[in-house]
């Protein structure tokens, strides 16, 4: 996996976070929220561009159970209301690190019930890693496509008994987890997607059988996806191919779309990294919230 794909954490847990049983299995999201580092993810900038305070939330780490696994997971909602429109915020391949949690509260105070899934934790804890070689090998490539699907259908189940509408649920995520939401969108009952420069082809394996292209027709949601010119690992032909995968498809893949950023490099939301360009972060998250509501997620 390219580099560039790669991100970890600067910053601590939220006070005020809620704690729930499986303490045990939370090792990887409790590391990469509090003082873990994944060591590989090269330079970081001094301080994060955007730090949401979680006062007037519910914000903190949550489980939910999936085949008797204990999913960990980072959860953020308005205090106090119930029947909240919910979006499933997918990491990159560091897993849920601060900044994850960060976008998951800037979504509670737009109104939504947020919820990132830790979708490495039976693999291990990404967050502890060095090597780029290594964390590839033995946690990502190790983690199979069948196996997210059904962590986020649990934590879509988890949403609806906790305050959530799933009726009213979407799915966004950022490198890793851009590709993990055209894949969601295929998958299940979601009303929209928001996926930030995510990979769309590649070579199927018994993991990973299909990617976003091989699935471009059949999106029972329609995706918008935030792309980035002057993205080395994400060549411009490929959103192409993609785009004429979509117009031949469902009406849900008709209904999709793509944003270029001319400029802008891969990862350019990530306020943390030398990536991030605030123009395109800031217009394609004003492009998300209202992507959402366009569709019913709100």
């Amino acid at each position: 996996m390219p580099r560039h794909d790669l991100e970890n954490d600067l910053h601590a847990l939220v006070p005020g976070s809620v704690t729930e049983q499986g303490a045990t299995r939370r090792t990887a999201l409790k590391a990469a929220l509090g003082a873990g580092y994944a060591a590989a993810a090269g330079p970081l900038m001094a301080q994060t561009a955007i730090r949401t305070p979680a006062d007037g939330l519910v914000a903190g780490e949550i489980t939910y159970e999936v085949n008797g696994f204990q999913v960990p997971a980072y959860r953020a909602a308005p205090a106090g209301r119930t029947g909240l429109p919910v979006v499933l915020v997918i990491h990159e391949i560091f897993g849920v690190h601060e900044y994850i949690a960060d976008t998951a509260r800037r979504f509670a105070r737009a109104g939504y019930l947020a919820i990132a899934p830790e979708l490495f934790a039976r693999q291990g804890d990404p967050g502890s890693y060095g090597e780029i070689a290594k964390l590839q090998a033995e946690i990502v490539s190790k983690t199979p496509d069948a196996q997210v699907m059904a962590d986020l259908d649990g934590a879509l189940k988890w949403a609806a008994a906790n305050g959530g509408d799933a009726g009213k649920a979407g799915i966004t995520g950022f490198c890793w987890g851009g590709r993990i939401t055209w894949l969601y969108a295929a998958h299940a009952p979601v009303k929209a997607g928001v996926a930030w420069y995510g990979r769309l082809v590649g070579t199927p394996n018994a993991l990973l059988p299909r990617n976003p292209i091989d699935l471009a027709g059949s999106l029972k949601a329609p995706v918008l996806g935030l792309y980035g010119g002057d993205d080395a690992g994400i060549p411009l032909d490929t959103v192409d191919k993609m785009k004429a995968g979509l117009a031949q498809g469902s009406p849900a893949a008709r209904a999709s779309q793509f944003v270029v950023y001319p400029d802008a490099p891969h990862a350019f939301h990530a306020d943390y990294r030398p990536s991030y360009r605030q123009g395109p972060a800031d217009d394609g998250w004003k492009r998300a919230l209202a992507w959402f509501a366009a569709h019913g997620v709100a």
